[in-house]
């Protein structure tokens, strides 16, 4: 008769021990995570708009626009998330701010200081943007009196209107 050792009658246990560990462990993990309904029906939306689409603080911006010419002249609101407002492309300036918002950047932020700029004029116009998006707020102006400021201004159309040459693009 084949007698057991010690160690041949450890493994086993020592299996079944390490088994119902990483099983708790696992277990744990599950119920300290939400599920994602549990999020939705909280009425959380996503990262960019934690009050939600149709909530008091959705994404909204007032866009006043100066010496455009050709009509662009005025004060636009913009509502985002669902799109909207008296802006006249909603669409078109919503999915421009989508593009260009990222983690830890700020999609209004003003040119770089010390850069070199391009020793260009590129009109009058000016712009001033205030409001909320992304959950922050906004206050920035925009102006064309260098190709860093024209650079700056092109990247938000149709948000500011088109100053080239396809005035179809103006807002």
């Amino acid at each position: 008769m084949l007698r057991a050792t010690p160690r041949a009658t450890a493994r086993p246990v020592l299996r079944r021990l390490l088994i119902g560990a990483a099983a708790s462990v696992a277990a744990a993990g599950s119920l300290t995570a939400a599920p994602p309904a549990a999020y939705a029906q909280a009425g959380g939306t996503g990262l960019l708009s934690p009050a939600g689409p149709s909530g008091p603080d959705r994404d909204h911006l007032t866009i006043s626009v100066r010496n455009a010419g050709g009509g662009a002249d005025g004060t636009f609101e913009l509502y985002c998330g669902p799109d909207g407002g008296s802006h006249p492309d909603p669409r078109g300036a919503c999915a421009v701010l989508q593009r260009d918002t990222r983690w830890g950047q700020d999609a209004f932020a003003p040119a770089p200081e010390g850069g070199f700029c391009t020793m260009q004029y590129g009109g009058p116009a000016t712009a001033h943007i205030t409001g909320t998006w992304a959950g922050r707020p906004v206050d920035a102006t925009y102006d064309r009196r260098d190709g860093c400021q024209i650079s700056r201004w092109d990247r938000l159309v149709p948000l500011l209107p088109g100053m080239g040459g396809d005035r179809s693009a103006r807002a």
